[in-house]
């Protein structure tokens, strides 16, 4: 597959460049695969996203390229929420423009310490 960039760092992503190092972010964790960095912006007194080191543009295309990282990341947000100290939390992967997602990077939000209303948004 000629051109296919997917897993491979892009040069116009602010995700991969927080990977890389090149931008700094607050990390929380960082395994082999994933880190966990503060969200800039917080919904709540917990908001951290926990992204696969590896670029993939949202959660659908992570899962279909590649189920073992998606679980990693899901792993991941548990662990981002016990060492938070959170009883409850909201796991949230925005899909595309309609849905909120700002940066194309799967991502996952790790939301807690806060009441949380259903339904979202």
């Amino acid at each position: 597959m000629s051109g296919d960039t997917t897993g491979q760092p892009q040069d116009d992503c602010l995700f991969c460049k927080i990977v890389a190092g090149e931008i700094p972010a607050t990390l929380v964790r960082e395994t082999e695969t994933t880190v966990a960095f503060r969200d800039i912006n917080p919904q709540a007194p917990t908001h951290v996203l926990v992204i696969p080191k590896a670029h993939h543009k949202d959660a659908a295309a992570l899962a279909a390229a590649d189920p073992a990282l998606t679980a990693d990341v899901l792993r991941e947000t548990a662990a981002v929420a016990e060492q938070e100290q959170l009883d409850s939390y909201r796991t949230v992967f925005n899909t595309g423009a309609g849905a909120g997602q700002t940066v194309w990077h799967a991502h996952a939000h790790v939301i807690g310490g806060r009441g949380l209303q259903w339904p979202p948004g």
